[in-house]
């Protein structure tokens, strides 16, 4: 017989305090979980810019924004409320003043490098570009390699 099992035997209320402890347990998880879909989406989540050519920039640099939660998406064409919500940064900061420029630098400081689709060379992002070479150049040393054995 289990530990556990012969515990609640001798002591059958420790099994209703255990169980109202898993409960608890689970209500102080889940409960942010939840509320987080549950809240109104920002005011520019899905409302346009009275200008258009501001919309038009906005639109332009949500086009180059990945959605955190989707990865595959930009914020333009996720229907994530996060990315409602950066949706609704952008669009913001835009009409504050801010070139999208400054709205993308905004973005990536607070969300990292991964939150855009045009990543900078620095100091962390130089092996996504010099990755890529250096495979090539493997794969031709190797079939260099192989087509030399053929012919040997």
């Amino acid at each position: 017989m289990s530990g556990f099992a012969s515990i609640v035997r001798r002591f059958p209320a420790l099994a209703g305090f255990a169980m109202l402890w898993a409960a608890l347990a689970l209500c102080v998880v889940g409960a942010p979980a939840a509320a987080q879909d549950s809240l109104p989406p920002a005011p520019y989540a899905y409302r346009q810019l009275d200008d258009p050519e501001l919309e038009a920039q906005a639109k332009a640099l949500m086009a180059t924004l990945r959605c955190l939660k989707c990865q595959s998406q930009s914020i333009d064409d996720s229907d994530a409320p996060m990315a409602g919500d950066m949706r609704h940064q952008v669009r913001t900061r835009l009409l504050a003043g801010d070139t999208p420029e400054e709205v993308r630098a905004w973005l990536v400081e607070r969300y990292g490098d991964y939150v855009s689709y045009k990543p900078e060379v620095k100091s962390t992002t130089w092996p996504l570009f010099v990755m890529p070479l250096l495979i090539v150049l493997l794969a031709l040393v190797i079939l260099r390699g192989r087509l030399k054995a053929r012919k040997a």
